[in-house]
């Protein structure tokens, strides 16, 4: 009896001896990179000179006497974001222009100059201690470009400017959990008021390697955010989604061949990563939550909707990146009520969504159990609350499966799936199948899982039992969750569009009882004009329209259109082009691109507009290419006007910041309106040199 009972003794010793954990494989995420992976979503806030100015870069030459947000609440605005199911806020402590929003001892360009609080404020300390009363995370954004220094693009300003502005925040505000830096690097500026070009070698200038250090060991928690990482790349579009296949590893390359760093990277490899990368390197996707990352008046009505949100969440989040959303306070440093609603909105969409987990209580049944040691690597561990406890195969086993067994009807339309990413991203193909009528159905598939993968079926769908297929990896699987849930239902913002007759068709996604819209700036409900047809908008304003369906309201849409352009004709540009080419600016499709002939860089390439008779203009657009490239966009113009073709005035000139990352329509108001006939857009220069695009040009 004591042999046979030895016996089974060294036999279960022995099975748990061999079960072990499934190798890690391929590059693996730090304790730092795995709290920065869980914190998911978190807000970007800039409040800044720009601010003050309307612009998105200001120059730098800008008194800070301009610079007071009387209304100021930190507790507000962190509120706002935690409202939003946000975990923590990234603050722009420095933009390009140099302003600094704490008291530092770098630069007199600070915040201690302005009349803010007497010249006695502390932007950055009213964050922190609002972060900590409403336990929400902190980090810091400082560009590394410094459009007001003198000292830019001498190694005097790495070291005693960049640097220690770096170690202040470090010792003064953490702990923090990202350090974020910026890949706009050099370009014209103030400079201690020299007003040039100042360019630097963007592999080297900084020598990132010693700047990281700083970082690494005042704040060895913080996640550091660049273009190539170190610890958390740029997604490499300011949009907010990730590719559809998605790998946190990543092996950067530089544009120019050179080192990768801020601001040279291959970008177009960044949205997807690279399968079996060399680093660890997961994506955070930004998107201001306005067209702009800073507050302009012209943008209010423009806040992304909170289903606009919830869409970019699953982008996002939702293919295993973070959503880094942009927050603008305006002038007085508050935030719209729009915005805060949309927030508040937003963040209850995701805590009624993900509330009830359907597949808690099911029954699993594995294809494979790893070493058959279900207490240790069974499907169970799929529903708890353990992000990194996970089903687990043999070695040989890559392609199980898992039916789950709901035992009632249930009715979802999300699933989520989940990989132990401390042990690598493994998985390259799964499937899911639903039991109906007799047999099972397929209804998605991806080729990636990672962190998080949340998978956003069209419909609804109702069954008893759901199959998880991996199709394809390299090794065993190790997947930590398995959910289903189901968003409340909702109806879809109108679609506000225009042709170039000038008719303006108001549509959805689904037929609905009515649409109200207005045309006067005004608020659209139940009582204002319903939508029946097309109907006429020549002149240039806003338009906002609802859907309503069995009592319930949609989300509003807002569109701002400029003059119609029916009856406009284009001469022939100074590159040599012809009208008729041209005519691609004029044409309302936002899809069609006009290109200059000319490919010389020093030239300027102009069209000049005849709009068919005399109009007051109050200012112009310009939208740029919109099919994800870069090439050809105007990042430097002039506007000028005519009465009759042959003598012109310049009423607007400078720069469209940010629009090689941000490529949303440019409105350009001049200071007194003007009357005229003709006007022309000059492109001064444009991103990659050669030919100017233009995917539309118009006047308010």
């Amino acid at each position: 009896m004591k042999k046979r009972l030895f016996a089974a003794m060294l036999f279960f010793c022995t099975s748990r001896l061999f079960a072990q954990a499934p190798s890690p494989y391929g590059a693996l995420p730090t304790p730092r990179q795995l709290t920065w992976q869980e914190t998911e979503m978190y807000c970007i806030i800039h409040l800044s000179m720009a601010t003050m100015t309307d612009k998105e870069w200001a120059y730098g030459d800008e008194n800070p006497a301009i610079f007071n947000p009387s209304n100021f609440d930190a507790m507000k605005i962190v509120a706002a974001a935690k409202a939003g199911g946000f975990k923590g806020i990234i603050v722009v402590a420095k933009h390009h222009d140099g302003f600094c929003l704490w008291p530092t001892k770098t630069t007199s360009h600070n915040i201690s100059a302005s009349p803010w609080k007497n010249g006695k404020g502390d932007l950055l300390k009213d964050y922190q201690e609002a972060c900590r009363k409403l336990g929400m995370k902190m980090g810091v954004y400082l560009s590394p470009w410094d459009r007001n220094s003198a000292l830019y693009g001498s190694p005097a300003y790495v070291s005693t400017i960049y640097r220690q502005q770096l170690k202040e925040l470090y010792t003064n505000y953490g702990p923090l959990f990202m350090s974020w830096h910026d890949g706009a690097n050099g370009g014209d500026g103030y400079y201690g008021g020299k007003r040039e070009v100042r360019k630097i070698d963007r592999s080297t200038y900084y020598g990132w390697d010693t700047t990281w250090a700083i970082t690494r060991k005042l704040q060895p928690g913080a996640a550091i955010f660049g273009d190539a990482g170190p610890d958390v790349r740029w997604v490499g579009n300011e949009e907010g989604y990730a590719g559809e296949t998605y790998w946190a590893t990543f092996t950067p390359q530089a544009a120019d061949g050179k080192v990768p760093s801020n601001g040279n990277v291959r970008y177009e490899e960044s949205p997807t990563g690279t399968r079996n990368g060399k680093y660890w390197i997961p994506a955070e996707c930004d998107v201001p939550s306005r067209p702009g990352w800073f507050y302009h008046q012209s943008q209010d009505g423009q806040t992304k909707s909170a289903y606009k949100l919830i869409d970019l969440y699953y982008k996002s989040v939702g293919r295993g990146a973070c959503l880094d959303l942009g927050l603008s306070p305006d002038k007085n440093g508050q935030l719209t009520q729009e915005d805060i609603d949309n927030l508040r909105k937003f963040g209850a969409i995701l805590k009624q969504t993900f509330a009830v987990n359907l597949a808690k209580g099911a029954t699993f049944q594995a294809s494979n159990i790893r070493s058959n040691e279900a207490n240790k690597f069974g499907p169970q561990f799929l529903t708890d609350d353990d992000r990194y406890s996970y089903w687990a195969t043999d070695n040989n086993v890559a392609t199980p499966s898992l039916v789950v067994d709901l035992h009632h009807p249930a009715t979802f339309n999300v699933i989520r799936l989940r990989e132990n990413i401390k042990l690598g991203q493994r998985i390259e193909g799964a499937a899911i199948d639903i039991y109906q009528n007799g047999s099972w159905k397929q209804i998605a598939a991806v080729n990636s899982i990672g962190a998080n993968r949340l998978i956003r079926l069209p419909q609804n769908v109702i069954t008893t039992k759901v199959r998880l297929r991996i199709t394809a990896s390299p090794v065993c699987i190790a997947i930590s969750d398995f959910g289903l849930f189901k968003e409340p239902e909702h109806l879809s913002a109108p679609v506000i569009s225009r042709n170039r007759d000038g008719l303006v068709d108001i549509t959805t996604e689904a037929p609905v009882s009515e649409i109200h819209f207005t045309t006067n700036e005004g608020e659209p409900d139940k009582n204002t004009t319903r939508f029946t047809a097309p109907f006429a908008f020549s002149g240039s304003g806003t338009i906002k329209a609802i859907a309503i369906e069995g009592g319930k309201q949609s989300e509003k849409t807002v569109k701002f259109f400029g003059l119609n352009k029916s009856g406009w004709t284009i001469k022939a540009d100074t590159a040599g082009n012809t009208a008729q080419a041209a005519m691609r600016a004029i044409d309302d499709d936002d899809h069609t691109i006009y290109i200059t002939k000319s490919s010389a860089i020093s030239q300027p390439k102009a069209i000049t507009v005849d709009m068919g008779k005399e109009l007051t203009i109050n200012g112009f657009s310009y939208l740029p290419r919109q099919d994800k490239k870069t090439e050809g966009i105007v990042d430097r113009y002039k506007y000028e006007l005519s009465l009759d073709g042959v003598q012109w005035f310049t009423v607007a000139a400078g720069e469209f910041s940010n629009i090689a990352a941000n490529p949303i329509e440019q409105n350009i108001k001049i200071k007194t309106p003007q009357k005229a006939r003709y006007f022309r857009f000059t492109a001064l220069h444009v991103i990659a040199g050669g030919p100017a695009t233009i995917a539309e040009i118009g006047v308010f």
